[in-house]
């Protein structure tokens, strides 16, 4: 599905760690260990008295310039961690115009009734696209979105596996602004694993749930900034192996037939939501992304106290925001790619619901629409 590339990992207390673990715990031996030497050095010569004090004034010189010499490193140290980015987030800017002030209110969201929407479109099983259970999910969205201004983009994919129908499903909720937020999920699973349980909990289901209570907190009022258009694409998965031909077939798709229309051309941000209700929740720092946009995306997450959860590590990430990337669109992917110790559950039968916290999705769900009162303000 995702490919990762040019992964650096950091860790926030890497300074910490070397000097107060592995520097000031051998200074302090090396310390009790000389002036120890100099006692049995000395003792037993008539001069006993007079050489216990200078060996004990030497062993507290010792101590002292020690000291100072681990106080000089520590500085540095400080200094070091100060200066230099220990995490990819020590390198977030901010981007001008775009902070709202702390008095603002955060964004609403709901996120038992977004963890109940995963449960359901989980309950419908296995649905890879020209499955039974496909057409239920598509079904199950535009049930949600009844009222609401809903378009579809439908086409038939030409795949390694043969010909399958593909529907793009766009709800599209006004503002007062001229111009266009796309936020944006899958919402199929992997096709190789038609035949297994594999239910993609994480991989798909929540974050369509999460557009679907996105929906419900735009719905009935027109934004105070520009229109939202709320995206479940299709036929994200690879049919057979991932590459530029096979996989991304409806965001390709949607990004050639909005810029034919003129339609690309009014998009001040496609935010992208994949794998992003794991308990343990990590959103990369994603290379592959326009910059000032994970500038916001941090900013957002720091007003809202959710920092912790974002950007302790690069990657470059494949995913359905590239289409848009390549044709000039400001662009960010919120995804986890490190689900379970070494992201063992991704593609498996295991990524199941009981790996989701509802935390994670107000974390990820309030991020989005902060970022998106961002874009809003943003010069």
């Amino acid at each position: 599905m995702m490919t990762r590339i040019n992964t650096r990992v950091r860790s926030r207390h890497r300074f910490r760690g070397l000097v107060q673990g592995p520097v000031q715990g051998p200074v302090r031996g090396l310390v009790r260990g000389l002036a120890g030497k100099d006692l049995i050095l000395w003792r037993g010569t008539s001069s006993f008295s007079l050489s216990l004090s200078l060996s004990l004034s030497l062993a507290l010189s010792l101590i002292v310039s020690l000291t100072l010499v681990l106080a000089a490193c520590r500085q540095k140290a400080g200094d070091a961690a100060t200066a230099a980015p220990t995490t990819a987030a020590a390198a977030i800017a901010p981007v001008e115009g775009a902070a709202l002030p702390d008095s603002a209110p955060p964004p609403s969201f709901d996120s038992a009734r977004a963890m109940q929407y995963t449960k359901e479109i989980v309950a419908l099983g296995p649905r890879p696209i020209g499955s039974a259970n496909h057409k239920k999910v598509e079904e199950y969205i535009y049930r949600h979105l009844k009222g609401d201004a809903v378009e579809d983009d439908a086409f038939t994919a030409d795949t390694p596996e043969g010909k399958f129908p593909v529907r793009n499903i766009i709800a599209k909720f006004p503002g007062t602004k001229d111009g266009i937020i796309v936020i944006a999920s899958h919402y199929d699973t992997n096709y190789p694993l038609r035949d297994t349980s594999f239910i993609g909990a994480n991989d798909g289901a929540a974050s369509s749930a999460l557009l679907l209570e996105i929906a419900n907190q735009l719905r009935g009022n027109k934004r105070d900034g520009y229109s939202v258009w709320l995206l479940w694409d299709d036929a994200e998965e690879a049919m057979k192996q991932w590459s530029a031909s096979d996989s991304l077939y409806g965001v390709r798709h949607l990004a050639q037939k909005w810029q034919d229309e003129g339609t690309l051309k009014k998009i001040k941000a496609f935010l992208l939501a994949d794998m992003i209700a794991d308990a343990d929740l990590n959103i990369e720092h994603d290379q592959n992304s326009t910059g000032w946009l994970e500038d916001l995306i941090y900013q957002s997450a720091s007003r809202l106290g959710y920092q912790s959860h974002f950007f302790a590590r690069q990657i470059a990430v494949e995913d359905d925001h590239l289409p848009f990337v390549q044709r000039g669109v400001p662009s960010a992917d919120f995804i986890d790619l490190d689900y379970g110790y070494n992201n063992v559950f991704h593609h498996t039968t295991q990524d199941t619901i009981d790996k989701l916290s509802p935390k994670s999705l107000q974390i990820v769900g309030t991020v989005i629409l902060e970022t998106a009162r961002g874009v809003d303000q943003k010069k």
